[in-house]
């Protein structure tokens, strides 16, 4: 299991997102935690456990179990807070901005690993999820905290390309159950 695989099933037709996979491993911007921390975040942040069991099968080569378990823990707080800071603010009542959310969130305090890996994880969390909101506040911390542009759009660039891995498989995977419906009942 291994991000070969994923290169592996991709179709003819998302030749880019398969040159995306590679050149991702090859990028030198990001230190190894924070790249593979970054890619399993964002592989439970697609749902797709093809895509999950691929990149987290790898990523146990490059990861301590602390920081596979924070990144994680990143996709699945970012799961809970992508949906409630969505809403807060896609609402056309600020009334909910105003009030406490009153969710538990202890592990964006104490990760378990650096706070700037954990904050870049959730942002590129945020972005597979789509939560404005949630962007914006991990990029004023990151920032706040000196990590760089260029890391940030590295983060978000993993997430876009883990994305539409997630996507494509998802499509070729309903194409096949679809054909095997169509040739069952033929």
């Amino acid at each position: 299991m291994s991000i070969e695989n994923l290169k592996s099933q991709m179709p003819a037709y998302a030749k880019d997102i398969k040159l995306n996979l590679s050149s991702l491993l090859n990028e030198d911007i990001l230190a190894e935690q924070t790249l593979w921390g970054t890619l399993v975040a964002c592989a439970y942040g697609t749902k797709n456990a093809k895509v999950i069991a691929e990149i987290e099968t790898e990523a146990k080569e490059h990861l301590s179990d602390e920081a596979l378990n924070a990144a994680k823990a990143a996709a699945s707080i970012m799961a809970m807070n992508n949906v409630y800071y969505k809403f807060v603010g896609m609402i056309n009542d600020s009334e909910y901005g105003k009030m406490p959310a009153n969710l538990r969130m202890n592990v964006i305090a104490n990760p378990g690993v650096d706070k700037h890996d954990f904050e870049l994880w959730s942002l590129a969390v945020s972005a597979v999820n789509g939560c404005q909101p949630c962007l914006n506040a991990h990029d004023n911390t990151l920032k706040k905290e000196g990590v760089d542009t260029k890391h940030i759009q590295t983060a978000v660039r993993i997430a876009a390309v883990v994305q539409a891995t997630a996507a494509t498989l998802a499509g070729v995977d309903a194409i096949a159950t679809e054909n095997q419906h169509v040739s069952a009942a033929a």
